[in-house]
């Protein structure tokens, strides 16, 4: 007897590098789609912001799992963005400081860090109607996602998208160091034991190197329509 093939469920699956154009993609095609949002890396920076103010190294398996069993994090999905709140402080600001990324990727390689956020990111799939991003949606987290992406571009490119991001933001840094930054989170990702970023096997992969975020989001959209090919 052959094995039964998992149901797709309603989720949108959006994984890709840093800079590669998830955030922005993600929530123009929840909006088209009045899909609810999920920025999964929002997840691992505000638990990566937690631990640190906890004094919780990366390392500390037994003493994360201990302190996620009643970490106080609520997410609140929407088409528009998302915001998160550990207890009653909202921190969706907060996590975006710079020094967040590469902290999140360091925390993101604990099995109880992964375990913690996958459980809540699966929970809210199962609603349906969402379009998640990260690095490992396809993958681990909703390999039975009825739309799955990956997004890529140059390093050069990346890098380029993520000084502007941070110069408009306020955190201006040195175009030299942003591009060293990606290339070292870029090798921690793919190269990490546990959910290493890459494309699912049945991943639309897109090269949006040339493309404006806007040309991105449309053949994302026709693909879901059914407008698009893979």
């Amino acid at each position: 007897m052959g094995l039964i093939a998992s149901v797709p469920i309603d989720v949108v699956a959006i994984d890709g590098p840093a800079g590669a154009g998830k955030s922005t993609v993600a929530r123009r095609v929840a909006r088209t789609l009045n899909f609810a949002f999920l920025d999964t890396g929002a997840m691992y920076r505000a638990v990566a912001l937690a631990a640190l103010a906890a004094g919780i190294t990366t390392g500390n398996h037994r003493e994360l799992q201990h302190f996620l069993a009643s970490f106080p994090l609520t997410i609140l999905p929407d088409p528009a963005g998302m915001r998160l709140f550990i207890g009653d402080r909202e921190v969706t600001d907060e996590i975006r400081r710079a020094d967040m990324g590469r902290a999140a990727s360091d925390y993101s390689q604990s099995p109880a860090v992964r375990a913690f956020c996958s459980a809540r990111q699966r929970e809210l799939g199962r609603q349906g109607r969402l379009v998640c991003e990260g690095r490992d949606m396809g993958t681990v987290v909703f390999p039975d996602a009825r739309w799955k992406f990956f997004l890529t571009a140059s390093v050069e490119e990346r890098a380029r998208r993520r000084w502007t991001e941070l110069r408009e933001s306020g955190q201006p840094q040195d175009a030299a160091d942003v591009e060293s930054a990606i290339r070292s989170r870029d090798a921690q990702d793919m190269n990490r034991e546990l959910a290493p970023l890459k494309p699912a096997p049945d991943a639309v992969i897109i090269d949006t190197t040339h493309l404006t975020l806007n040309e991105v989001a449309d053949r994302l959209l026709a693909n879901i329509q059914g407008r698009g090919t893979k």
